[in-house]
């Protein structure tokens, strides 16, 4: 797993590449506008998700050098981590990339004890190494994948894969399958999608962060996940597309709901996005969009906090910053193949912010959002 210094580096290196007008494709954006709150000097701890740790790490750069007096630590070490580091409170924040259970808010006392706020919304790739098959050229539909993941397509040149990749000249070569290894919210969104799609994957494994995987060898994190498949000739897996990009993997086109093959992109989660409007910690799924242009193993990204800060400056601190990434921040969830949030879901967010309180003071001091 990638450590989360590497992770800061990583970071620094796209906006350094954007700011020098190197050939990243992305801009340069601003840290935002006058409106944007003053907070108090603090230092911020949090923990979870791998599926948005590119994002989280070139906005936290960018905050700091806006307000160099609050400082934003973040660990990547997955999901279900992330959510226990919050509930032993030993982080100010968690994320996952799918929001706290029934079980997970009892254990943090209760469902009022914690805000969960949408924080990004990006899609997984079906990222693959096979020689001779170039960046997209590779088509899968649900069934094949499910069949891969199953384990019931065992070889590339399986007549379910040569059906639908006429043309392509895939090998005589066993499908090395690369999983996550620990509880990952990418795991949830990928294992929801083949959950929707495959009856047979609903009934013989389901949905979680972590599932019993008929086939496969895992890895931590999104960053070995990318690691393992790169390294490995007839390997596959699933990753968020900020790895794949990032990293110039290949990825595959994948068949969606509405029958059309599209390489997952930040406008394909966008597409499938605005196809569930009433997104919220307890109805969040976005798998299987239809729309002719949706990315079909899309997601948002969740970051949660207590509703009750035991520390009023280190509070106003921590919710000064989560309004700005839901706003003015998420210029640079575009600029590392993110996808910026509805202005419904920002809304929603700044509403729930504005619920968190210390002494039974309010936090945020910002107009309600119209």
């Amino acid at each position: 797993m990638m450590s989360g210094a590497r992770f800061v580096a990583a970071a620094s290196s796209v906006l350094l590449l954007a700011a020098c007008g190197g050939n990243t494709g992305v801009t340069n954006p601003s840290t935002g506008g006058p409106g944007v709150p003053t907070p108090p000097a603090a230092s911020l701890t949090g923990a979870g998700a791998t599926f948005p740790a590119p994002f989280y790490d070139a906005a936290r750069f960018a905050y700091n050098q806006k307000f160099s007096q609050v400082t934003i630590n973040y660990q990547s070490i997955g999901s279900g981590a992330g959510i226990q580091q919050l509930i032993k409170k030993t982080v100010d924040f968690g994320a996952s990339d799918v929001p706290m259970n029934a079980s997970e808010l009892a254990s943090a006392g209760g469902s009022d004890k914690v805000v969960q706020i949408a924080s990004t919304l990006g899609t997984e790739s079906m990222a693959y190494n096979l020689a001779g098959v170039s960046n997209g050229q590779l088509r899968l539909t649900p069934k094949t994948i499910a069949g891969i993941f199953l384990g019931t397509i065992k070889n590339w040149n399986d007549p379910a894969l040569a059906a639908d990749n006429s043309g392509v000249s895939l090998p005589n070569q066993s499908i090395t399958v690369v999983h996550r290894s620990d509880g990952s919210g990418t795991t949830y969104i990928f294992t929801d999608y083949l959950s929707t799609v495959s009856a047979d994957w609903k009934t013989k494994v389901g949905k979680g962060k972590s599932v019993s995987w008929p086939v496969g060898q895992g890895a931590k994190g999104n960053e070995a996940v990318a690691t393992t498949i790169k390294q490995t000739p007839g390997a596959i897996g699933y990753v968020e597309l900020a790895y794949v990009l990032q990293t110039n993997m290949t990825q595959a086109s994948l068949q969606n709901h509405d029958g059309n093959f599209v390489i997952p992109s930040p406008e394909g989660a966008t597409a499938a996005a605005s196809q569930f409007l009433a997104v919220n910690p307890s109805q969040f799924s976005i798998v299987d969009a239809p729309g002719k242009n949706s990315a079909p193993i899309s997601g948002y990204s969740w970051l949660m906090l207590y509703t009750d800060q035991p520390d009023k400056t280190k509070g106003t601190a921590l919710v000064d910053f989560l309004d700005w990434l839901v706003t003015d921040g998420q210029q640079y969830a575009a600029n590392v193949h993110y996808a910026r949030l509805p202005s419904n879901i920002v809304r929603d967010d700044i509403n729930s912010l504005k619920t968190v309180t210390s002494g039974g003071s309010t936090l945020l001091s910002v107009p309600a959002p119209s």
